[in-house]
């Protein structure tokens, strides 16, 4: 049974229609979503902050991770800046905004839990889920490992386990959401010893960084993660301007998973089409093969029997033989 060019478009234009079937209903629906209304956020102040790592502390704790590289009492920490890793899901820098001579601003980092997070677009198996609680939750059950995740989060979070070869995960911080789910508040605000961290809705988080900013002296008018790459459930408000304690200024108020849609929209197309068209293109081309071989077979086999044609002269040799 041969294989010609209409039965490879027909393969082509069922593919393109399954991959219509398949679209990615969960990430078009998410194109306007305005973020759980009841979610829970975490506030903090960073001029509260006295970077004695009491949620380090706590979140190492509560999360059952590893001892840490330097003990927790240990100010040499602060040395050099650090990013969360896999055995460190909340981590606190030192920075010295007006001069080594001045008071330090402290930062707690760890993920911001985006209203529409960058991770779950980019996460081909859907092993992240945002919570009606507010909290960006990771099934490691489902994960594959691509990593996407880590490539496309705009705060640098996610991070690998590449120790383990068989059984890596990401790790991230959870905002504690199994702590949420019981009624209570996660670790790091629990552990917090100045009231640098405060947890609550978030809607009424704003509304207290706002009054704040407007009844207090030396505020900075921004809320940060209030708008930043569509919002998020962790947010920021300091009396030193944002970029010069290592926050990113150039992120915008578009939630990440919109630059990505279209792209979204065509992994099914990509993944079913054109798988398609390359079988479609071998099988023609076997097929071609086959009939220029069995072509060549016929002119072998009547050129041993002692048949043939004059070229050009249209006379046939009426003995059938060769002359």
């Amino acid at each position: 049974m041969g294989f010609d060019r209409r039965d490879f478009l027909k393969i082509l234009a069922a593919a393109g229609g399954a991959s219509l079937v398949g679209l990615p209903k969960e990430a078009l629906a998410q194109e306007d979503f305005p973020g759980w209304p009841d979610r829970f956020g975490v506030l903090y102040d960073t001029s509260l902050c006295i970077g004695c790592r009491s949620c380090e502390a706590r979140c190492n704790e509560v999360n059952n991770l590893p001892a840490p590289d330097v003990p927790f009492d240990d100010q040499k920490v602060f040395e050099q800046l650090r990013r969360p890793t896999y055995k460190a899901y909340t981590i606190v820098n030192r920075y010295y905004p007006n001069g080594q001579d001045k008071e330090p601003t402290f930062v707690k980092i760890q993920c911001m839990h985006c209203n529409e997070p960058a991770c779950y677009a980019a996460c081909i198996a859907k092993a992240f889920t945002k919570s009606p609680e507010g909290a960006v939750v990771y099934n490691a059950d489902v994960c594959i490992g691509c990593r996407y995740c880590m490539q496309a989060c705009p705060f640098y979070i996610p991070a690998y386990e590449y120790h383990k070869a068989f059984t890596p995960r990401i790790r991230k911080c959870t905002m504690c959401y199994d702590r949420i789910k019981e009624g209570k508040i996660p670790g790091c605000v629990e552990a917090c010893p100045t009231g640098a961290l405060v947890f609550g809705k978030r809607t009424e988080l704003i509304d207290y960084a706002r009054k704040k900013i407007l009844t207090s002296n030396g505020y900075i008018n921004h809320i940060y993660g209030e708008n930043e790459m569509g919002g998020s459930s962790w947010m920021y408000m300091s009396k030193v301007p944002f970029e010069k304690l290592g926050f990113k200024m150039d992120l915008g108020v578009t939630a990440a998973p919109k630059y990505v849609y279209w792209f979204l929209w065509t992994i099914p197309l990509w993944h079913t089409a054109f798988t398609a068209l390359l079988t479609g293109i071998y099988s023609m081309t076997k097929r071609r093969e086959q009939v220029m071989k069995e072509e060549i077979e016929k002119a072998v086999e009547k050129t041993r029997s002692g048949l043939y044609v004059i070229s050009g002269s249209g006379e046939e040799n009426k003995e059938g033989k060769v002359r």
